[in-house]
């Protein structure tokens, strides 16, 4: 049995903590903050619980594969991997409902809409991928799995390598569907121009497929991981930075913890400042930021509010581009996720969530914020909404650029810094530090950006794939 020490609760943190302890190795969870999750967390408003993070959940196969992985793993009879976890994904209705140049559409566009037929032919090409998509997010792209899952991707896409490039390639579509699918893209943190062409099917998949929810809400994800990993004797130690890391020896204030393996959480330049003999330099490039608005409201919205609406830019080139210069765009993408109190059984007045694409400048934010007050009521327009902002916040809170550079990303960049396109979404690689430091291994979204929490816990899986075959199996004991 070895030990093995993972740095930072994340999402991707806690995945690794659960595969490594269910195959049978000691694992400390070691995580800087008081609560477990990363940037997915539960906070109050107005009395309010409103989840914060990402909203949805994508590609639940791989959550799947999680949880066989585990249970194939796994030495003790008395853990089964899905009870254990006790996460129930429930299906929404439609993946949301879209605002673009004064059309607006649900996916899948339904019939009757201009945008039906290019778009049944669009979704008849893209939304059977989805399993090639999951093997992708679970496996290594250079092993022989993968391979078939490839052939059929380059089969689709040719020689068209980005995003845009593909989309541009079909002259059939509607310039308006065109870019409700591009703007996907910004779920990778950065525009069509730099992702793989793959994200352009993944509107269409998700439509085939399913967006779920965890029944309580995203963070319900958050907790099935960590009942997994205490079911499994993970050592969850919160309110404990690390300080130092070097072979076999991780250093928090509170005691020094040796290690076979350490498995970090936490962004590069972060990392890199807890190894000897680094100066870490922040990378140039990031992906994008958020200012993230969270509200209790003092009524509910009108009935058939849609729960999760986007509002796009007039230009979405002029987003990408300022994005990329970490500048102010003159309109961004907007995401206005609605909950009922009805829905989530714990509130007693329904919330909202308008989330506002943003540069990773570092910058606070509010209300008087004139990028802030300039999308909210045009956000508020665009849908329909009555009065404003102000008039139906009962209370509300904000999360801001500044607020995730202090949880550790480069200038609040949510994804890392911008990668190439083979290293985007699927197509990453597990990853080590470094050859010089085969002790050392990474998840998390800047490791494996571009996915949302499937790529996360993919990522992970295949980090820990690795990592389980260098330590070689664990005793089994709980």
């Amino acid at each position: 049995m070895s030990r093995v020490v993972v740095v930072g609760g994340g999402v991707a943190g806690l995945t690794a903590s659960v595969l490594s302890a269910w195959a049978g190795h000691a694992v400390t969870l070691l995580e800087a903050g008081s609560t477990l999750g990363g940037k997915s967390h539960r906070i109050e408003v107005g009395g309010q619980r409103i989840d914060t993070g990402p909203s949805l959940f994508t590609f639940p196969a791989v959550w799947q594969e999680l949880l066989r992985r585990l249970d194939d793993s796994n030495r003790d009879p008395s853990l089964a991997a899905e009870e254990t976890a006790g996460l129930n994904l429930q299906r929404l209705s439609e993946v949301g409902q879209y605002y673009f140049r004064g059309e607006v559409c649900s996916l899948p566009v339904p019939p009757g809409h201009p945008w039906h037929p290019a778009w049944e032919r669009f979704a008849a090409l893209h939304g059977p991928i989805g399993p090639d998509v999951t093997r992708l997010l679970t496996t290594a792209p250079l092993s022989r799995e993968a391979y078939p899952s490839l052939a059929r991707m380059q089969r689709l896409y040719g020689r068209r390598l980005t995003t845009r490039s593909y989309l541009d390639s079909l002259t059939w579509l509607p310039d308006g569907l065109r870019e409700v699918i591009a703007i996907h893209t910004l779920n990778a943190g950065v525009g069509p121009s730099r992702t793989p062409a793959l994200y352009a099917s993944m509107p269409a998949v998700m439509a085939q497929d399913g967006v779920w929810v965890p029944q309580g809400g995203i963070y319900e994800l958050v907790r099935a991981l960590e009942r997994l990993a205490r079911a499994a004797g993970v050592d969850v130690r919160t309110d404990e930075p690390v300080l130092g890391l070097e072979r076999g020896r991780v250093r928090t204030a509170q005691r020094e913890y040796r290690a076979d393996a350490v498995v970090s959480g936490i962004e590069a330049h972060r990392l890199g400042a807890l190894l000897p003999g680094r100066t870490p330099r922040a990378p140039q490039k990031l992906s994008c930021s958020a200012v993230a608005v969270y509200a209790a409201l003092k009524r509910p919205l009108p009935e058939g509010t849609p729960q999760h609406s986007v509002v796009l830019p007039e230009d979405p080139r002029e987003l990408y581009a300022s994005l990329e210069a970490q500048r102010e765009p003159d309109q961004t993408m907007a995401f206005l996720n609605y909950y009922p109190a009805t829905d989530s059984g714990a509130n007693t007045a329904d919330t909202l969530a308008v989330l506002l694409t943003a540069p990773p400048n570092g910058r606070r934010y509010g209300l008087d914020d004139a990028f802030v007050d300039r999308e909210l009521r045009r956000v508020w327009d665009t849908v329909g909404l009555p009065g404003s902002f102000e008039t139906c916040a009962e209370e509300y809170t904000i999360l801001d650029p500044n607020y995730f550079s202090l949880a550790g990303s480069s200038g609040g960049a949510l994804y890392g810094p911008i990668r190439p396109l083979v290293m985007s979404g699927p197509l990453h690689r597990p990853a080590r530090h470094s050859v010089t430091r085969p002790w050392l291994w990474r998840v998390g979204a800047s490791v494996h950006p571009g996915g949302g929490l499937p790529a996360v816990l993919g990522g992970a899986m295949m980090t820990m794939d690795g990592l389980l075959r260098t330590l070689g199996p664990g005793s089994g004991g709980r």
